[in-house]
């Protein structure tokens, strides 16, 4: 049985999981704007990886019967337009991206204009560790032909989800209001409390009005995940505040939690430090610094 030809749009964290993931599934090929960086994460990892490098995005493209995009939210249009230029006609273009629903129709406008045919995935939650089996919903006209296919390369929690291009965007990004805006108000609660210190106090209310579990354990995994990835979900959330424009409302929240996740990315060496304290501790201490 022949293999797939499949291009990954995207080497970075997300791009290399699916190299390893598809290995065995798929002849790869594989484009990245910081290839052209020898020290880059992106051009040291092809050393690990059974990919072909193209020269670019058109010439990684060419011929692939599926193409990946797994780009930062900003580069979404981009992507598609340097993929594109390569699409042989009936090229599926599947577009993983945090972008808004808005964002995704112009990029199935540049895929299908070109001959493609474009797939929304919405990845509904972390890539790692399920991977290849992370829930995503896929929309748009050619994304219930694209189900088997997906299947068959192991996307095994992706489901069809709309016709239309723009529902599964619409879906996430009203997910990460609550979720990425959840960490900004633990970051910016948990940081004042410490200063006054009643951090325990506040935590112990928190597990008497939100009965959640264990309140510590959530605030340390929530900010933790602001300091590492703070600047890929600031963009997802200028993402968010744009998909809530497109809904006729002011994106107040989503707008104050983009400007949070990109202050927390910032103190990312924090992390360096097991407990919530000593995060929020190793936090002020970076605050007074830049004060003085």
């Amino acid at each position: 049985m022949t293999k797939p030809r499949v291009c990954l749009i995207g080497f970075g964290e997300v791009g290399q999981i699916l190299a390893t993931d598809l290995a065995d599934a798929a002849e790869l090929s594989a484009w990245d704007v910081l290839f052209d960086k020898p020290d880059s994460i992106p051009s040291r990892a092809l050393q690990e990886h059974n990919v072909r490098a193209g020269t670019s995005a058109k010439d990684a493209a060419a011929n692939a019967d599926i193409v990946l995009s797994a780009v930062t939210a900003a580069s979404d249009l981009d992507a598609a337009k340097s993929a594109a230029e390569g699409l042989k006609p009936g090229t599926f273009f599947l577009d993983f991206n945090s972008a808004s629903p808005g964002m995704k129709q112009k990029a199935a406008a540049i895929v299908d204009g070109a001959g493609g045919r474009y797939v929304e995935a919405a990845v509904m939650s972390p890539f790692p560790p399920k991977r290849l089996a992370t829930s995503m919903l896929l929309g748009g006209p050619h994304a219930r032909e694209f189900l088997d296919q997906a299947q068959t390369l192991g996307f095994m929690g992706a489901r069809f989800y709309a016709n239309s291009v723009g529902p599964a965007s619409a879906t996430k990004m009203c997910r990460s209001v609550m979720i990425k805006g959840i960490e900004a108000l633990l970051t910016e609660s948990m940081l004042t409390a410490r200063h006054y210190g009643v951090e325990a106090e506040v935590l112990g209310s928190l597990s008497d009005l939100l009965p959640v579990g264990d309140w510590e354990k959530l605030a340390r995994y929530m900010i933790s995940r602001s300091l590492e990835h703070g600047v890929r979900r600031a963009e997802e959330m200028r993402e968010v505040a744009a998909t809530v424009r497109e809904a006729g409302l002011e994106p107040l929240m989503s707008s104050a939690t983009a400007e949070r996740q990109d202050w927390a990315a910032a103190h990312k060496s924090a992390l360096a430090n097991q407990q919530l304290s000593a995060i929020l501790d190793r936090i002020l201490k970076d605050i007074d610094r830049k004060r003085a």
